[in-house]
């Protein structure tokens, strides 16, 4: 029998699907070659915000439609984080919480033999769930290998359903950690991206921390590159900054979580840290990575967010300087303190600062596109594209290089940044 896995959200889920994908073939199904119809669909949904859970249901029933014989499976974090709802999805065949993926292969051939749904979500615990250590060997169809170091989160924001969908911290241990590594190096992978729910709480209640973590992929034979996903920012200390910059294969690019840049909006939030430990925090890290790459997510329209709010939260980004942002306006979660918060913001006003951070942030971009003119840079080209390579610099610089060799797809390359594009940096080749 043949499969598809779906993926929706953030690179934990990628990594994820990853598993599960070589665990199915580990077992001897097939990966279809159609990406619209499969004998298995499994479906690994987001819930981050209520646009995911549309997108979630939307798909679902696009699948069961171009599909009706086939056996659909359900699983991530919507399921986990609303398991009654879920429960009653009857285009679903399996539905499976995020503590159940070592379940997939069993529920599926379970299914095979007596064709009795299944819906198997049990609740994380206070404390207690140990990490699951699953393990993967490649990235089918990336230049980049994700490796999921850290699992949960324990900040519980007042807009966020993802504690409930991942339980609290864990984290996968140095030994497990160091195999993964070796594993996709052998692969032939040259650059991994170290991720989790909260990555900055690895280590969170064990005797080592993302310094650790880091420092075991950069002693990684074979590896050259390693990035951090996104980040909480009121764990990166000091001490743990200058660790992180004694790794020359560290990646000078940090997302650095913000959500709002007004420190009322961040304590409605239930934001652990004000604007004032923000921007300390980016300037040490600027100061200990040069021509270090900053992003961030900001929430524009939060509920009680007034005008002098936005105001306040525009002046600190225009302040900061990011290289790249993403502007979302705030959407309301069932089961969130902020469900029952006051004065929400209308969707036409969220609209209109979400258009107003964009433009503003796009002038960030532009500025810091601008700044890397010049510089020449080692890229990392991920693939051909209508005569010209793609890649990106080590702090994730887009470059463009006009070539028809497929053959440095995969390699590492020096090139004299030349111009910049839509939303690229032009470049060639040096010595070629």
């Amino acid at each position: 029998m043949d499969f598809n896995i779906l993926t929706l959200g953030c690179k934990v889920n990628q990594y994820e699907s990853q598993a599960m994908r070589e665990a199915l073939l580990r077992r001897g199904y097939f990966e279809s070659q159609d990406r619209e119809k499969a004998d298995i669909t499994v479906i690994n949904t987001c819930t981050v915000t209520s646009v995911s859970d549309a997108k979630n249901r939307k798909l679902i029933h696009r699948v069961r439609r171009q599909n009706p014989d086939g056996i659909i499976v359900l699983t991530g974090c919507m399921p986990q984080a609303f398991p009654e709802e879920m429960s009653s999805l009857s285009e679903c065949d399996i539905i499976l919480g995020n503590k159940e993926r070592a379940q997939l292969v069993p529920a599926i051939e379970a299914y095979l033999r007596d064709r009795q749904r299944r819906v198997d979500i049990p609740e994380y615990l206070n404390r207690g769930d140990a990490y699951e250590n699953l393990i993967v060997s490649s990235f089918e169809g990336h230049t980049r290998a994700f490796i999921k170091i850290e699992d949960g989160c324990n900040r519980f924001c007042s807009y966020c359903v993802i504690p409930y969908a991942r339980g609290r911290v864990r984290s996968k241990p140095l030994d497990s950690l160091k195999k993964e590594l070796e594993a996709v190096a052998l692969s032939g992978y040259r650059e991994v991206v170290l991720v989790g729910i909260n990555l900055s709480a690895y280590g969170q209640g064990e005797d080592f921390d993302l310094a650790d973590a880091v420092e075991t992929a950069c002693d990684t034979e074979g590896i050259e590159r390693v990035r951090l996903g996104s980040l909480e920012p009121e764990q990166m200390d000091e001490p743990l900054i200058a660790r992180l910059a004694a790794q020359e294969k560290l990646c000078p690019q940090f997302h650095l979580s913000l959500q709002s840049g007004c420190d009322k909006t961040l304590k409605a939030m239930n934001r652990h840290y004000d604007t004032a430990e923000y921007a300390k925090i980016v300037s040490n890290l600027r100061a200990a990575f040069p021509n270090a790459a900053m992003t961030t997510d900001v929430m524009v329209g939060f509920a009680g967010e007034n005008e002098e709010d936005f105001q306040a939260s525009m002046d600190f980004v225009k302040q900061i300087g990011f290289s790249k942002v993403h502007v979302f306006p705030y959407s309301l979660r069932k089961g969130t303190r902020a469900e029952h918060m006051p004065n929400h913001v209308s969707p036409a006003e969220k609209e209109r600062r979400a258009h107003l951070m964009g433009e503003l942030v796009e002038k960030s971009r532009q500025e810091f596109l601008r700044s890397q003119v010049g510089l020449t840079e080692e890229v990392l080209f991920e693939r051909l594209r209508h005569g010209y390579l793609e890649g990106y610099t080590k702090n994730y610089t887009p470059v463009h290089v006009t070539s028809d060799d497929e053959s440095l797809c995969g390699k590492i390359c020096s090139v004299k940044l030349t111009g910049t594009g839509e939303d690229w940096c032009d470049g060639v080749i040096v010595g070629q």
